[in-house]
């Protein structure tokens, strides 16, 4: 195929970010916005390196162990491989919820949200399709995971149809339910889901900084991964305040991390948790197949934590928390707090939440992320003061 040209980019280490910023004046002391810039500077740099780019260089990784498994389970199609092929959808899962507090740049500039995680899965479709000898046929071929890309709508692909094939009320299927063709199109749907991470991780960490199999990647499918100004995202966020960054000032940028926690703290409660709740939708529930439905809640608020309080467990450092704090302690304190209740409230919903969405303990989580989204639109306000 043909191979694009990227023009290289590079992702910024948290220690060179520190000359990036910059100010009119030599005496920062009297520019209360210079000492807020030069403040969030570092946890700007903390959050592109060791939350985005961390987040999804383990989905990619864990995306690549999934397609691996199911070609496994293709070729070997015993109990086992099935077991071995739920738990790596377990943990590829996991980085995905992982990463929903950054939903905007490459995620949602090309795509990738709706196309890979769209639920629930579209089962009359998905019945014509195992059905039809001739896509059969294509997505068998080398290059399955292209055909199916470019054919099968967003509610046949991504994690969900994947699920469909492997579990059943919360647990592996038992493989003797497995047909062939379902393991055609699992296989396809796993390329495609691979190659959308990849590209996550590619889109922020830079062409260059990745490996050399995942670069390869990219370019043989032609995926744009680059910026239009020719930037990686990483690159764009980390130079905020500079001439050719979209991020007008540091701060601008901050205001962007929040708003996406904003955005998926408002997700979980109102939709994922609120649509089934409510009863306005009640197919409407997300990992419906596997029963994991509130792990994926939780750790979408986790994607929340690890964007304020900096990096991922293990990686952690400066922080958006740490200059928040230092302005207004008792806000940085309600905001954790916040994040902690929510988290605690999705996990006392009774399992599964797929056969629990109305309980009395689903209103209450539901609550739990409507204060945390409103905590955290008063993060975003102090920020823009």
């Amino acid at each position: 195929m043909k191979k694009i040209k990227f023009i290289p980019v590079f992702l910024f280490t948290v220690l060179s970010v520190s000359t990036f910023v910059s100010c009119s004046d030599d005496d920062n002391n009297d520019n209360p916005f210079a000492e807020r810039e030069a403040a969030l500077s570092p946890a700007v740099a903390q959050y592109v390196s060791n939350t985005v780019v961390a987040t999804y260089q383990s989905l990619a990784d864990a995306t690549i162990e999934l397609h691996t498994a199911i070609e496994t389970l293709k070729t070997s199609k015993t109990q086992s491989n099935l077991n071995a092929a739920t738990q790596k959808w377990i943990s590829a899962r996991k980085y995905w919820e992982l990463s929903e507090a950054f939903l905007f740049g490459a995620a949602g500039d090309f795509g990738i949200d709706p196309h890979i995680d769209t639920w629930p899965l579209g089962e009359p479709a998905f019945i014509a399709l195992m059905n039809n000898s001739t896509y059969i046929n294509f997505m068998d071929a080398e290059d399955g995971d292209v055909w199916a890309s470019d054919n099968l709508g967003s509610s046949l692909l991504g994690f969900h149809g994947i699920e469909f094939i492997l579990f059943e009320n919360g647990k592996s299927k038992d493989v003797s339910k497995v047909k062939d063709n379902e393991l055609i199109y699992a296989l396809a749907v796993a390329g495609d889901l691979r190659n959308q991470c990849v590209r996550l991780e590619v889109a922020w960490a830079g062409i260059d900084a990745v490996t050399s199999d995942k670069k390869e990647l990219v370019e043989d499918l032609d995926l744009q991964v680059c910026m239009q100004n020719g930037s990686s995202y990483g690159e764009d966020m980390l130079t905020a305040g500079k001439a050719g960054s979209t991020y007008k000032t540091v701060t601008a940028a901050a205001v962007a991390v929040i708003a996406g926690c904003i955005d998926i703290s408002d997700e979980v409660g109102e939709v994922k948790i609120g649509t089934a709740y409510s009863k306005d939708d009640v197919t409407y529930i997300e990992s419906p197949y596997s029963f994991n439905s509130k792990v994926d809640f939780a750790d979408n608020i986790r994607s929340i934590e690890n964007a304020y309080i900096g990096g991922v467990e293990g990686k952690r450092g400066a922080s958006i928390s740490e200059y928040v704090k230092g302005v207004d302690a008792e806000l940085d304190a309600t905001l954790k707090a916040a994040i902690a209740n929510a988290i605690a409230k999705i996990d006392a919903i009774p399992y599964p939440f797929a056969q629990n969405y109305t309980s009395a303990e689903a209103g209450v989580a539901l609550a739990a992320c409507q204060e945390l989204t409103a905590t955290l639109e008063d993060v975003k306000a102090l920020l823009q003061k």
